[in-house]
């Protein structure tokens, strides 16, 4: 319960905090969904005549907003600049801090791009099933933790390098070329479309707009669910092992 409510403190402080940059929101709405409508128009020009491609994309575009990450920037400078000192002195775990951070950009993304999916699916006809959005939202709830903890495991190779923006950039192409942004995962050969579905990337984006679209999945709900959790679970084990050897490291240099 102390823990909800430091969250959810900490949240309605950083949604305050980030209404007075809407014009860097708004450059980040842009970021988020310029490689989905690529996407969108290659493979639109490829089959003109699938309404599922722009379902699926429109889709993929909101999801995408919804599960951004941007720990490299929000989290990564405090290692950097020495003030991740302050909130280890907190009586209170660190990642309280991150995620309310994470949580209100979220927030902020999805109501300032929230006309541009509208739009979108509009001038598309991207006529959805309700029963099938309604059905994917466990599956976005679930691609959004897997989505933070992938780059916050990934900004927390700030203890260790300067190099951070490119280490969490390559794992972001990693999203784009197997998450399903970059082609839907059954266009893909064979051999990589199976690696795709069984890495965690598939579950952060093209899991959860397949299923919001109304695409035919392989398996059941309940499958999806189950693959999704399984990666949280793996990428929980891995991400407290590296924070605890990474602050042990920052606390031994003299931070």
């Amino acid at each position: 319960m102390r823990t909800a409510h430091l969250l959810g403190f900490r949240i309605r402080q950083q949604v305050l905090d980030w209404s007075g940059a809407w014009w860097f929101l708004l450059t980040l709405v842009v970021q988020a969904v310029v490689a989905p409508l690529i996407g969108l128009f290659v493979w639109s020009a490829v089959y003109p005549d699938d309404p599922g491609i722009a379902r699926y994309y429109v889709a993929i575009i909101l999801v995408t907003l919804m599960t951004e990450s941007f720990e490299q920037h929000t989290f990564s400078e405090r290692i950097y600049d020495g003030t991740l000192s302050h909130e280890l002195l907190r009586p209170q775990p660190v990642v309280i801090g991150v995620l309310g951070e994470n949580l209100a950009i979220r927030a902020w993304l999805t109501l300032l791009g929230a006309p541009i999916v509208l739009l979108t699916g509009i001038s598309l006809q991207a006529g959805f099933d309700w029963r099938s959005v309604l059905l994917s939202v466990p599956c976005v709830a679930l691609a959004a933790v897997l989505v933070f903890l992938w780059t916050f495991l990934l900004s927390t190779t700030a203890f260790w390098t300067d190099r951070v923006h490119a280490v969490v950039g390559f794992g972001s192409q990693l999203i784009f070329l197997f998450g399903g942004t970059a082609a839907p995962i059954d266009f893909l050969p064979d051999l990589w479309r199976r690696i795709a579905q069984a890495s965690p990337f598939y579950g952060m984006n093209g899991l959860p707009a397949e299923i919001a679209a109304g695409t035919p999945y392989e398996g059941s709900l309940t499958a999806a669910l189950g693959y999704q959790l399984f990666w949280v679970v793996v990428l929980i084990v891995v991400v407290s092992a590296v924070w605890r050897a990474g602050v042990r490291r920052y606390t031994a240099v003299g931070s």
